[in-house]
């Protein structure tokens, strides 16, 4: 594990970090039982970038939501099933599924399952400029 400091927006000070993302699903693993059955812990944030290790119980759900940023979904450990603009991604472990930003998506997981998510992030302009904002529907 990382430690990173952070400032007062949370961004990572650091420009270089190195995660173990086996043992990352490890520790999350061992933080069960989950609120909703999953489990989010963002490893690096900087103004313009996040990568989110998740990790989600079987059956459990994230409803149709969106990033304002382009995402990508790689699965590290088990199967989700991706929901977007009307298709529907099973993915196992060792695929990876992006999305456009803003393209609103539901993520189920079928059996336990880990999954990295990165969203290249949008500048404040560029935020404020959108129809609407922030993640959520």
């Amino acid at each position: 594990m990382t430690v990173l400091s952070s400032d007062k927006s949370g961004n990572m000070i650091g420009d270089l970090a190195h995660f173990d993302l086996v043992g990352e699903i490890a520790d999350s693993e061992s933080k069960k039982p989950w609120q909703h059955g999953l489990y989010a812990k963002t490893l690096f944030k900087k103004d313009d970038f996040r990568a989110v290790l998740i990790t989600m119980e079987g059956g459990a759900r994230m409803k149709e939501h969106h990033a304002d940023g382009t995402v990508s979904v790689q699965v590290l450990k088990g199967r989700i099933r991706v929901g977007a603009e009307g298709e529907v991604y099973d993915l196992p472990a060792g695929n990876l599924l992006t999305l456009g930003a803003s393209i609103k998506h539901e993520v189920e997981s079928l059996e336990d399952s880990a999954f990295l998510l990165t969203i290249s992030w949008p500048s404040n302009q560029e935020l404020l400029a959108m129809e609407h904002r922030g993640y959520g529907t």
